[in-house]
């Protein structure tokens, strides 16, 4: 990697990229593969955009994504570049990956392997329970089998996508569930409170509200539950570096400390970049990995934003995220949430008066026994998180939610004798990365038609322009950020064979 302006990079160039997070890198590589020459400019220190890491006191830590999911897309990624993920990442495989706390003291663990979850949810809740969560995930397969080649796999759907599946079957639509919100479909289906909550907490997996976000959603519980979670040796940060490492094999340059100022628009045709530095670079294509919203406000002049992509919906959710220095517990699984009690009343907190949960639902990473990062002598380390709504531009930091987190995670045995030693706010998020609000999935996912509005790949108005982020299609998460990437490669090389 490079930082600033390094002389052998030449000023015109096949393809640029704006940013190298996920879905930048990924673009970079599908475009390298194919033969193209491309230059990555990311405005920060180091690449990965909030697949971030800091080091505290020599001992390094995720600050952003903790499992990983999906991974048979990833190793396609890889194969395009001529390699595999077994050869650039060693993946862990644990039993128990999360267990679940609520506050009259019930703990649920949930497995590697569905058929071990339903046997813990047998055992501690009863086989009717566990009977009832089968079907559910029978049901969550079903919307995944349909929803991902139209709505993850394929490219931007739209209304006209939904209606042609009439030609599949009505049976396949109905699959989609399109009609009821998440909590109603779990709610019809589970009885048990307790699973209940568990279910509806993965809408917050891409910054959503499961009493509007449409219930099929609920796929995404088909996807950890059913399909895999993973750690990966040396943390989620070991992702990022294996992709740059992959893209710069192929020959991407990739320039750190080099913010765009203005993407730059020529007859209506994307002309290049112009970074803060005043350096200009040359390309008829551009790859945003950027929010929308800041693409079309801040780095497209105006006369070209009015044909630029739209920003779609109100932000998703942010967070407050802790890393705390600890005495560790033997009964501790790599992940574990502790519930409110109600839930539903975060939600309703979140989205809709729009300030920090009064009783924050509590997610800890335990970093060493997720990802196998090495601790301190005496000591280990957690990233803990709870959820936040998405701030103003401006907006001061709060950092009472940050203190309500630690004080649950404490009181509960959760955490024993911790010292904070780094903190993130909403508001820091949101400086970090401009137009998002700190939200961290791009738009919420909370109408049924929020995946025909989100932005496609491709930007129609203003050939040369395409999109690769968690505000483009299909969405926000590692999987889906490498995803919008390779749909942003694709998109561009039939563009300009």
């Amino acid at each position: 990697m490079a930082e600033g302006t390094p002389s052998d990079v030449v000023d015109v160039v096949d393809v640029i990229v704006v940013g190298a997070g996920m879905g930048g890198l990924a673009s970079a590589i599908a475009l390298a593969a194919a033969g193209r020459q491309v230059v990555v400019v990311e405005a920060h220190e180091r690449p990965g955009g909030k697949a971030g890491e800091v080091v505290v006191d020599g001992v390094a830590f995720d600050t952003g994504p903790s499992v990983l999911t999906m991974v048979d897309s990833i190793d396609e990624l890889f194969q395009l570049a001529g390699t595999t993920l077994a050869d650039e990442l060693t993946l862990l495989r644990h039993d128990r990956v999360f267990r679940y706390h609520w506050p009259d003291g019930t703990a649920l663990d949930v497995h590697f392997d569905p058929a071990d979850t339903l046997t813990a949810v047998a055992r501690t809740f009863g086989q009717a329970d566990a009977d009832e969560l089968a079907g559910f995930l029978a049901y969550a397969a079903r919307i995944w089998d349909v929803a991902a080649p139209a709505f993850v796999y394929g490219h931007a759907p739209s209304l006209s996508t939904v209606w042609s599946m009439r030609s599949v079957g009505a049976r396949a639509l109905t699959a989609l569930d399109p009609f009821r919100t998440m909590q109603r479909a779990i709610d019809a289906q589970v009885r048990s409170p307790y699973l209940r909550d568990l279910l509806a907490r993965y809408a917050t997996y891409n910054g959503s509200d499961p009493r509007h976000a449409p219930a099929t959603l609920n796929c995404i519980a088909h996807v950890e539950l059913s399909m895999g979670c993973w750690g990966v040796q040396g943390g989620l940060y070991a992702l990022v570096q294996a992709l740059v490492r992959v893209a710069e094999r192929l020959g991407v340059v990739v320039r750190t400390r080099s913010p765009v100022a203005e993407i730059l628009v020529d007859g209506g045709q994307v002309g290049g970049v112009r970074l803060a530095s005043g350096e200009t670079l040359r390309s008829r294509a551009v790859v945003a990995n950027a929010d929308v919203a800041h693409v079309v406000t801040d780095l497209l002049p105006r006369s070209a934003a009015r044909r630029g992509p739209r920003a779609s919906g109100a932000m998703s959710t942010s967070g407050t995220t802790l890393i705390v220095r600890h005495q560790g517990r033997p009964d501790a699984a790599p992940h574990e949430v502790l519930f409110p009690q109600p839930y539903r009343e975060e939600f309703a907190d979140l989205f809709d008066a729009r300030r920090p949960p009064r009783v924050p639902t509590v997610y800890l990473c335990h970093q060493g026994a997720a990802h196998g990062r090495p601790m301190w002598p005496g000591a280990t380390g957690s990233f803990l998180m709870a959820n936040a709504p998405a701030v103003p531009d401006g907006a001061p930091p709060d950092p009472s939610l940050g203190e309500r987190l630690l004080e649950r995670a404490v009181t509960s045995g959760l955490l024993r004798d911790p010292e904070v030693v780094w903190a993130r706010t909403a508001t820091d998020l949101a400086a970090a990365y401009p137009r998002t609000g700190g939200g961290l999935y791009g738009a919420a996912s909370n109408s049924m038609l929020a995946a025909f509005q989100r932005p496609a790949n491709r930007v129609r108005g203003l050939p040369g322009l395409y999109l690769a982020s968690g505000s483009a299609h299909p969405g926000g998460g590692v999987p889906m950020c490498l995803l919008s990437g390779r749909a942003a490669a694709t998109a561009l090389l039939s563009d300009q064979p």
